[in-house]
């Protein structure tokens, strides 16, 4: 016996609403370069790495409860010992010397996260600036909620469960884009619906003083 609900669902002729009403798409708003790709997981070798990488950053720290002086000497150290050998050997065998080039930011790397710094500084002020209130009370309240959630985490949980979202998230919405553009969607009407009889129950019944006409001079 099929099942009928009272929710629309997405027509397949109009176009998905897309989350936060993006045009791009999402590997073209992440700048589209290599960080867009490993990110995706475009290629995911590079991705794997660094996000095994960061496992064992977090397990240092936070289970052997390594200090962080002694693991940045331990690893300069090591490195330093393989440069050196890689360096002599080449001498003695027929292999490339390391080319510092390699291990260098790029100055197209260091510019785009320059335009994303600005990027976000431009869209903190706009927001702080109270022109959208909606937009405004929700970063207030999703502020609040991450220094509650601040309290019951420490520092270096919190970055590492903010890195997994980074790592995992954009991936996984890309291959989920149009359920997720759909709840999204779907919620922000109801949103809308509960803000409106908010709205109409409490604000609205607010009692306000009379409003004073301006002197015209």
């Amino acid at each position: 016996m099929p099942i009928y609900s009272d929710d629309p669902l997405p027509s397949t002729s109009a176009p998905p609403k897309r989350l936060f009403a993006r045009q791009r798409p999402i590997h073209a708003i992440l700048g589209g370069g290599k960080v867009a790709d490993i990110l995706l997981w475009r290629d995911k070798t590079i991705s794997a790495a660094i996000l095994v990488g960061f496992t064992i950053i977090w397990f240092l720290f936070e289970v052997v409860e390594y200090n962080f002086v002694s693991l940045l000497c331990h690893i300069s150290m090591i490195l330093m010992l393989i440069l050196f050998i890689w360096s002599t050997g080449a001498g003695l065998v027929d292999w490339a010397p390391p080319d510092v080039r390699a291990i260098m930011i790029s100055d197209s790397t260091y510019s785009w996260l320059c335009r994303k710094f600005n990027s976000i500084l431009s869209k903190f002020y706009e927001i702080s600036s109270g022109k959208e209130f909606r937009t405004f009370f929700l970063a207030i309240t999703f502020l609040w909620v991450l220094s509650v959630i601040g309290n019951y985490f420490s520092s270096l949980n919190l970055l590492y469960l903010g890195f997994l979202c980074v790592a995992t998230l954009p991936a996984m919405y890309e291959k989920y884009q149009d359920e997720v553009d759909y709840l999204a969607s779907k919620g922000n009407q109801d949103m809308k619906k509960l803000y409106k009889k908010f709205d109409t129950k409490v604000l609205n019944k607010i009692p306000r003083g009379p409003v004073k006409e301006r002197k015209r001079f």
